[in-house]
């Protein structure tokens, strides 16, 4: 893990997460929206968010140099929300996601730390495209999904989930988005 180099934005530093990020994760993975978007994970101490980040992003990391990543504020240190790259299992382009506390939504570090994730997905892992998925019904996910130029092909699923999800793709040529 020692060969991952966190990156940063004007206002943001962006890191993998780590077992000290695991009050955090509780508290991130417990919001309504998470869990109406992403789904309950049945996540409910510390010690059950310090098994979810071995257990789930440590393995990607180690295997693809990428994985699920903490943002904090420059400003004051504070943990806003995370964004990832996720390499799943018979899908051909691994998928980018994210999730906020509610009160550091509508103020632009999605999308700032998430388009700086992808330039690092292309610089920094050679990827040349990426996926995303989210439910219909998720409008502000949908909305950041198409402001970082994703495009909606359909519908899809993830492994071992068979609800329906709207499927968006993105080529990583930063000239044309």
């Amino acid at each position: 893990m020692s060969k991952y180099k966190p990156f940063s934005t004007q206002r943001l530093i962006i890191r993998p997460v780590t077992i000290k990020d695991a009050p955090f994760i509780l508290e991130l993975m417990n919001t309504p929206k998470w869990i109406k978007y992403i789904g309950e994970r049945h996540v409910k101490t510390v010690e059950k968010a310090e098994a979810y980040i071995k257990e789930k992003a440590f393995p990607q990391l180690e295997k693809h140099g990428y994985t699920n990543n903490v943002i904090i504020r420059k400003e004051d240190n504070t943990k806003l929300g995370t964004c990832g790259l996720y390499h799943r299992e018979g899908k051909e382009d691994p998928d980018i996601g994210f999730a906020f506390l509610p009160n550091n939504e509508g103020k632009g570090y999605a999308f700032e730390a998430n388009n700086k994730l992808m330039h690092v997905a292309k610089e920094n892992y050679g990827l040349t495209e990426l996926s995303a998925f989210t439910l219909e019904d998720n409008k502000s996910s949908r909305k950041l999904l198409e402001r970082l130029g994703f495009k909606l092909l359909g519908i899809g699923n993830l492994p071992n989930n068979d609800e329906d999800l709207l499927h968006y793709h993105r080529v990583l040529d930063f000239n044309n988005k």
